[in-house]
Order: structure tokens, then C-alpha cells, then sequence
């Protein structure tokens, strides 16, 4: 009895850590700070776009599988069995798909009797040359699994640029924090140290006032930059598919100036998007090819082999019982056969006209890819030049600002000057390490903006984690 109370509480006290167990067991693991090269790679492994675009590749392969099985002979076999009469008549009867066919001599007869019957039969049928209109359906086969592979590279490029964005965004978000909390401790000490003043009457209260009025003022501006990250937060879970609670992300590269090495040149054909819209235009121009091929004769080497049964005598009498109901007449036969769509040229005349001026549309639209591709890259290369600037400038912008900030505490606190100027200088402080921090990552941010523009983001990812 002791023993089992003895095993309960054990039991009671290893409880607590089977759950923990089980809920991380439960969880995937994330890094708890992120990199920036992380964040791409599991994007890329974890957006949902991506996944669709590889299943559009899976059937775009299997279109090809379907184009060759056009090589291959085709093999029809039927069988059946019926009870029907045998009225049959003189005549012509157009092509149709509703009265039945009839075979055997005409007796003149008009009754009721009926009798079984019973076919079954293989056709065996397989084109031996077609002037090119198989391979032109594999050759567009291809081309459009081609496509397919190229709008996956395309979508994973859009995705980890996109992760890279979201990334880039949170570090700035967070800077902002660090700039925004320095500015409510400064803003903190001021109140506390006019308060303190204003305590001791050497200061009037309307100072004590506008120093918290200064406080609350910063805090609310740490409010927003926090909620600024909240939000960038938010926005870079969807990429790593994680909690935005549980996303952290670390990196002191990102918070130093970049070296100013040569700017990647552009060649707007290595571009996914390019690659994407020229492996378009080359679906469409297979696609006309098989048009170009489609009005040639049909060639068909046939070959069959069949039996019928019936019930029925020549003579108009039947042979009653289950006679007819299994074949028991056999023929075979073997052919070459010929068909030509002849008043089919002006559909498919027509069908060639629509496809050509679809190709000069969308050859169009692969120059304006080229076209933006190049304003995007001028653009990025311009804002590279304008960040730099930027960034060279902030130090300069703190230095000075920071010892404005010291001159009006020092003379306020020596009563030669006001609450107004030292309020003013704290917030010029906080504005001016926020543009500092800011602008580093502008540059980063620039040279992402030339990556996305190059179409290859890994020189920047290499940049940025080393």
C-alpha cells in the first residue's frame, strides 16, 4: 500500500516535466534571432506560393508524358451482346448518333421476332508519320514545363527579396526603439532633475510641467516605434512561419556602414523576371508551331480483328434458344487510311494570326520587363549614392546635437537658459540618432534594392553575413 502511494507522488512529481516535454515536442524549433540568411532560406522552404509553383512544374511534367503517349499505337476493343429484331431496309441514312446500324440482306419483312446478337472486336490503329505534329506537341510540352521552372525561380526570388525587405525592416524598427528609449531616459532624467528644482523652489512649476509634457512626448514616440516593430514582426512571420512573439532578429552587420565595392552591373536577361516572360514567349511560339503543322494529311496504319454472332437465319427464321448470344463468325482485316481536314485552312489560318500577334504582345511586354528592370536598377544605384551621402552626414548631424543638448542642460542649469531650448535639444538628439541608425540601414536597404533590381540576391546575403 506504501509502495503504490510511494510510485503516485513520483508519478505526481515527474508530471510538470512529461507536459513541458510534450508541448516542445509539439512546437517547431526556431532560432530564437534570427539572421538575415536564415530568414530567406526559410522562406523559401516554408512559403506557400513556392509549393504551388513546384506542383505547376509536377504537371507541366506530366504534360510532356501525355504528348509522347501520342507516339504510341492506339488499341480499341468492344464487346456486346443484344436481343433485337431484324427489319432491315434500302435506303441511306445520314451520319448520326442515334438509330442503331443494321448489317445483312433486306427480306421485306416487318415483325417483332427478335434474335440475339453479340460482336467483339480490337482495332489496332498507329500513325506512322505526321510531319512533324507530334513533335511539335512534346517540343510544346516542354516549353511550357520550362515555363513553369522559371516561374519558380521567379517566385522564389520574389519571396526571399521579400523576406530580405521584412527582414531589413525589423532591424530599422528596432533601432528605432533603441533611439526612441535613449530619448525617454534623457527626457526622464530632465523631468526628475527640474523636479527636484522646482521642489527646492529654485525653478517654477510651469518648467516641472513642460518637462513631463517633454516625457510624455517621448514616450509616446517609444510607443509607436514599438509598435512599428510589432508590425514588422507580424510582417516577417508569414515568411519564416513562426509566432511573431517568437521572431528575434540580431544583426550587427546591418548596423554598420557596407564597404563601398563596385555595384553589381545589370544584365536584364539573367533577371527571373525576364527569364520568366522569354520562357512565355517561347510557350507561345511552340504553341504556334503545332498550328503550322496541323494542316498536313493524316496517315493511319489500321489493322482489326473481330467476330459477330446472331440468331438470325438468311432465309427470315431464327435459330431460337441462345443461339447469337457468343460469336461465331470471325474476320480480320489490315489498312492504310488516309483523312485531310481540306476546309479546315481558314480556322487554323485564323487561329495562327491570333497566336503571332499574341508572341508580338508578349515580346512586347519582355522588352518593357527589360525596360523597368534597368529604371528599377538606375533608381537603386541612385539611392545607393544618396544613402551614403546620408549616412556619411549623421554622424555629424549626433556629434552636434548631442553637444547642443549638453549647452542647453548646462545653461539651464547655471539659469541662463530656458526649458525650451533643453527640450528642443533632447528632441533633436533623439530625431538625429534615429536618422543615424536609420541611415546605415538605408544602405543596406539600397544594395537590396540593387540585388532585387541584378535578380540575384546572394552577393548581398554574403555582403550582409559576414
Amino acid at each position: 500500500m506504501n509502495s503504490s502511494k510511494g510510485n503516485n507522488s513520483t508519478a505526481m512529481r515527474f508530471l510538470p516535466i512529461f507536459l513541458l516535454a510534450a508541448t516542445l515536442a509539439g512546437q517547431e524549433a526556431y532560432p530564437t534571432n534570427l539572421t538575415l540568411t536564415q530568414t530567406v532560406e526559410t522562406a523559401l522552404k516554408n512559403y506557400p506560393s513556392i509549393r504551388v509553383s513546384q506542383e505547376q512544374i509536377n504537371a507541366a511534367a506530366a504534360g510532356i508524358q501525355l504528348a509522347r503517349t501520342a507516339y504510341l499505337p492506339r488499341v480499341d476493343m468492344v464487346a456486346q451482346a443484344n436481343r433485337a429484331t431484324r427489319n432491315n431496309v434500302f435506303g441511306l441514312l445520314l451520319p448520326q448518333n442515334v438509330i442503331p446500324s443494321m448489317s445483312g440482306p433486306v427480306l421485306g419483312t416487318d415483325n417483332l421476332g427478335t434474335a440475339w446478337g453479340s460482336a467483339i472486336g480490337t482495332l489496332v490503329t498507329w500513325e506512322p508519320f505526321d510531319f512533324g505534329a507530334r513533335d511539335a506537341t512534346v517540343a510544346a510540352a516542354t516549353a511550357a514545363r520550362t515555363r513553369q521552372e522559371a516561374t519558380l525561380k521567379r517566385t522564389e526570388f520574389d519571396v526571399g527579396a521579400a523576406a530580405a525587405d521584412a527582414y531589413v525592416t525589423l532591424i530599422a524598427a528596432q533601432e528605432t526603439v533603441a533611439a526612441a528609449q535613449a530619448g525617454v531616459d534623457r527626457a526622464g532624467v530632465l523631468a526628475r532633475t527640474i523636479g527636484a528644482l522646482v521642489n527646492a523652489q529654485l525653478r517654477p512649476g510651469a518648467d516641472a510641467s513642460r518637462a513631463q509634457a517633454e516625457l510624455a512626448a517621448a514616450r509616446t514616440q517609444l510607443i509607436q516605434a514599438r509598435q512599428a516593430v510589432e508590425v514588422a514582426r507580424a510582417n516577417l512571420s508569414q515568411f519564416v512561419g513562426a509566432e511573431p512573439a517568437r521572431i528575434a532578429a540580431s544583426a550587427p552587420k546591418l548596423l554598420q556602414l557596407p564597404p563601398e565595392n563596385a555595384v553589381a552591373p545589370l544584365d536584364t536577361a539573367a533577371n527571373p523576371i525576364a527569364i520568366e516572360q522569354n520562357a512565355a514567349v517561347d510557350q507561345l511560339r511552340a504553341q504556334l508551331h503545332i498550328l503550322e503543322r496541323s494542316y498536313f494529311p493524316r496517315f493511319y496504319l489500321q489493322g482489326a480483328a473481330y467476330a459477330r454472332g446472331t440468331g438470325a437465319e438468311v432465309n427470315g427464321t431464327n435459330l431460337g434458344g441462345f443461339n447469337g448470344l457468343a460469336p461465331n463468325y470471325q474476320n480480320y482485316a489490315v489498312g492504310f487510311s488516309v483523312s485531310f481536314p481540306v476546309f479546315d485552312i481558314a480556322s487554323i489560318r485564323a487561329k495562327e494570326t491570333a497566336q503571332s500577334a499574341t508572341i508580338r504582345a508578349e515580346t512586347a511586354r519582355a522588352q518593357q520587363i527589360a525596360v523597368e528592370l534597368k529604371a528599377r536598377w538606375n533608381a537603386a544605384v541612385a539611392n545607393l549614392g544618396g544613402a551614403r551621402n546620408v549616412a556619411a552626414n549623421t554622424p555629424v548631424q549626433v556629434t552636434a546635437a548631442r553637444a547642443a543638448n549638453d549647452q542647453a542642460t548646462a545653461r539651464y542649469r547655471s539659469g541662463l537658459g530656458n526649458i525650451d531650448e533643453v527640450a528642443e535639444a533632447q528632441r533633436l538628439l533623439t530625431q538625429a540618432e534615429i536618422d543615424d541608425a536609420l541611415a546605415r540601414l538605408a544602405v543596406w536597404r539600397a544594395l537590396l534594392g540593387i540585388a532585387i533590381a541584378v535578380g540575384d540576391l546572394q552577393p548581398f546575403l554574403a555582403e550582409a553575413s559576414q
